[in-house]
Parts: C-alpha cells; structure tokens; sequence
C-alpha cells in the first residue's frame, strides 16, 4: 500500500474490512490526487481489508462530484455511465452521468425498505440476520458480466440509528459452511433476475404475470461459489427475494418457486450468509465513502423515517475485472 497511506482493519464491531486515511493530510482532493500517484494502493487495501473499505472526511466530493469519479476509476477500468443503461434520468446527476444518485428527496424520490416486523431483536438490536432482515443483495448480480465495485458516498446522511448500510462477508461465511453444504453447493447455479420482470419472490407468490422481457434483459445464471479474480478466495455469491429469478429458480436444476427445494437451500444460505459473526454495520457520517467489492460481499439497506428525515448518497459503479469464467462475454444488458 505504498508509504502514503495507513490502514486499520478490521472497522469497528466487525471481523473484516478496513479504514484508509492519507498520511500527514486530510480531505478529498490530496486523498484522490495521492491515490492517482499509487495507483496499487487502494485495490490493495481493499483486498486486505477483504473487500470493504472506509474512506473519511471526503465531503467535498459532495461540490467537486469529478472527485469521486476520478476516485473510481483506480478500482477498475470501467466506471458506470448511467445515462447509457436505461437508469431513469431523476437518478442521474445532472452533469455527472457516472453518479447514481439514491435520495427519498425530489426528483428522485425513492422511498427506503420497509422496517422490519419486529423492529428489533429479542436482545433489542439492530435486526441483520435473514428472514428478519430483507433486502439482501450484491449490485446488478442480474448481469453478465456483473460490476466489481461500488462506492457509495454520504451527501447528506440522516440520524445514526436509522438508514445504516449491513454488509456480509460472502468469503468467510463459505468457509464456515459445513462440509455437506459445501458439496451441494459446488457448480451450482443461480438464476438472478431485475426486480421489475415481475419474477421476484414477493411477485411469484402475489400469482403476478412475469412480464414480456427483451434479450437484454433476460435472467443471467451467476455461479453460487464465486472464485474472487484477485484473493483468489472462494465466496458465496447470491441474493434473496428481490434479485432471483422465482420463475424458473432461484437455482438451475432444483425445484423452482417460493416453495420448492431451491427456496429451502436459498433460504438456509441466506440465513446462513447473514449471521451476525459475517456482518458489518455502518452507521453513516457526512463525507463517509464506502467502497465495496460486490464479487464477495452482500449488502442491505435499512429502515429510515422518510418523512422527517432527507437522505442524499451518491453510487458509482466499477467495473473491468469479474474473473476468467466471464472471459470474452459481451454485456448481457445491452440492446443489440
């Protein structure tokens, strides 16, 4: 990680990832222009750190938004022009369309998850453990290839005890699997869908009609043990309800839809993927930016009270590096 930077791992109440601070200055323009310098620099903290990083004090980002899109490019080759893939534009910054913007406030408006029932553990925490907690995802898994890295920067972040980001650590939670699970899972394959093509859990089960999908936008198969391109490490790749295909899944060659043996092994990873032991929970502050590597984490939103309260984070996405299995494809999202 060169001499300019120092890193501590792991974050805070958690057993993986890392906060990265610039030796001897602060803000965001030194932070990117050192980084531009070492270009190693960051990819490697960010494998160390086992694909989750904390970057303080980058607010400024938030009036200089070129900051943050030259910040992306050092984790891949491609950043994300949203302005290319049929996001609506109300998502999209005004003059940076590599800036996805997520806000419960006009012109995007988008709402938060639903709070859970209950709101709380028994012991009265946080809920992060699938089914009570819902939500749990890696970014466009409905993809070939799918995105690398993300990076997610709090503009304006509400109060401390609502909105936090769960993320889980797909790596360490294989590792863990018992040796049966291990087997069952080998080669497997899930089947992950948009949530709009009307095949998602809570779809399935309502009896809606899926509906008519063009080529680019057809369900992907993502294998279920994901070998990570740089750690070399084995993860769990999949999401829950949301973000696999209920229709003809979640996994090719197991009993589709809500009921049949691939909701049980989805539901049992899922469980399995999200105990506490596996997850981080971040609390936001203005100028956080938390870069996570989507190839061997999941990660969820939470609960935040929209009418009081005003929330602005900026996404970019990253991509360039998803691994030999993906060698050659061309982009399954884009119209021929």
């Amino acid at each position: 990680m060169g001499d300019r930077f120092e890193l501590f791992k792991p974050l805070v109440r958690a057993s993986f990832g890392g906060r990265l601070r610039l030796i001897g200055s602060v803000g965001a323009q030194p932070f990117v222009e050192a980084a531009e310098s070492d270009p190693e620099a960051l990819p490697q903290a960010l494998a160390a750190s086992r694909g989750l990083l904390l970057l303080q004090g980058m607010e400024a980002m938030a009036d200089d938004p070129e900051l943050l899109v030259r910040l992306s490019r050092i984790f891949g080759a491609e950043v994300e022009n949203y302005r290319q893939n049929l996001t609506p534009l109300n998502m999209v910054h005004e003059t940076v369309p590599d800036i996805f913007i997520v806000s419960n406030v006009p012109p995007v408006s988008r709402q938060p998850p639903r709070r859970p029932d209950p709101p709380l553990t028994e012991d009265g925490a946080l809920p992060t453990q699938f089914p009570h907690r819902k939500g749990w995802h890696t970014d466009q898994s409905y993809r070939r290839p799918p995105p690398d890295i993300s990076l997610f920067l709090a503009v304006t972040p509400i109060r401390k005890d609502q909105g936090q980001t769960l993320f889980a650590d797909g790596a360490a939670a294989y590792d863990a699997l018992p040796p049966d699970l291990k087997a069952r899972v080998e080669g497997l394959e899930g089947i992950h869908a948009q949530m709009s093509a009307g095949r998602s859990y809570a779809a399935v089960l309502a009896e809606e009609k899926p509906r008519d999908l063009l080529p680019h936008q057809q369900p992907q198969r993502q294998p279920v043990v994901r070998v990570h391109p740089v750690t070399r490490r084995r993860a769990l790749y999949l999401c829950e309800g949301g973000q696999m295909d209920w229709v003809e899944g979640p996994f090719a060659g197991m009993q589709p839809g809500p009921h049949g043996d691939g909701a049980a092994l989805l539901f049992e990873l899922m469980s399995h993927l999200t105990r506490p032991e596996f997850v981080y929970v971040h609390e936001w502050t203005r100028g956080d930016l938390v870069v996570w590597d989507n190839r061997c984490l999941v990660h969820a939103a939470t609960w935040f009270d929209a009418e009081t309260e005003a929330r602005v984070m900026w996404r970019t996405t990253v991509s360039g590096n998803p691994g030999t299995i993906y060698a050659g494809e061309k982009k399954s999202w884009v119209a021929a």
